[in-house]
């Protein structure tokens, strides 16, 4: 057990420590983010802050579409591997249709497979090509942008899940791991990285080979959804207890 804490911590420290690549980006976010979180609660009516937040998510939306557009008309376009079809990606496609309707029951699935999916992608980036690269500034606006959305429409819309909107969100995800499962099987690919771990430093590392790592997965599922709720549980609770 100490062995893999030493090799955890040792992970952390090769993927972010002296990384400006990896620190800037992440820094300029959140300095920026609250600022404007905070400016948006105390200045904006509704209708200002449903625009400004939307602008933000078809940014991040043509962000993936130009990219992919761009590799197309560059001829390096490969279906097998280029597709947005990883979670991010797929997310950042969606994101425009939340902020528009806000609906409640698309919160409740995002604010987890986000915060689950794009915090592993922010600890430990897999991007194919450095500063100044398009693919670059592609990872970083969508990775934090989707963060960046939801905090919005968390601290802003004071939208908070419940209890019931870990199991919505796993079964969401379900449905996804199924269609990629199909997807990946007809084009012999590996999106979700279902037949093979990515080739960048994860935790995945940690949880054995192909198909262990998936499964290991599954069952964590559950308690990790439940750490990323237990923040929301907490402020809730503290809310209550005021009233």
């Amino acid at each position: 057990m100490e062995c893999l804490f030493i090799d955890f911590i040792a992970l952390i420290k090769r993927v972010t420590i002296g990384s400006y690549e990896h620190l800037i980006p992440i820094s300029l976010v959140l300095f920026f983010g609250v600022i404007f979180i905070r400016y948006s609660i105390r200045n904006f009516n509704l209708n200002q802050q449903q625009k400004s937040i939307h602008y933000v998510a078809v940014l991040v939306a043509l962000t993936v579409i130009i990219f992919h557009l761009y590799y197309i008309a560059t001829g390096n376009y490969n279906i097998t591997t280029d597709l947005p079809l990883y979670l991010c990606s797929f997310l950042a496609l969606l994101i425009p249709i939340f902020t528009y309707y806000r609906t409640y029951w698309m919160y409740e699935i995002l604010v987890f497979w986000i915060i689950a999916g794009t915090l592993q992608g922010v600890i430990t980036p897999d991007i194919a090509e450095g500063f100044p690269s398009f693919d670059y500034f592609r990872y970083w606006m969508v990775h934090l942008g989707l963060l960046y959305i939801i905090f919005y429409a968390t601290f802003v819309f004071n939208m908070r899940p419940k209890f019931r909107s870990i199991f919505k969100s796993i079964l969401a995800l379900q449905v996804y791991v199924v269609l990629m499962v199909l997807i990946n099987f007809v084009l012999d690919a590996n999106y979700f990285y279902l037949n093979q771990k990515p080739e960048a430093a994860s935790l995945l590392d940690y949880f054995g080979e192909w198909p262990y790592y998936i499964f290991v997965c599954q069952l964590i599922l559950l308690p990790y959804f439940m750490i990323i709720y237990l923040p929301f549980y907490v402020m809730k609770r503290k809310l209550n207890s005021k009233n």
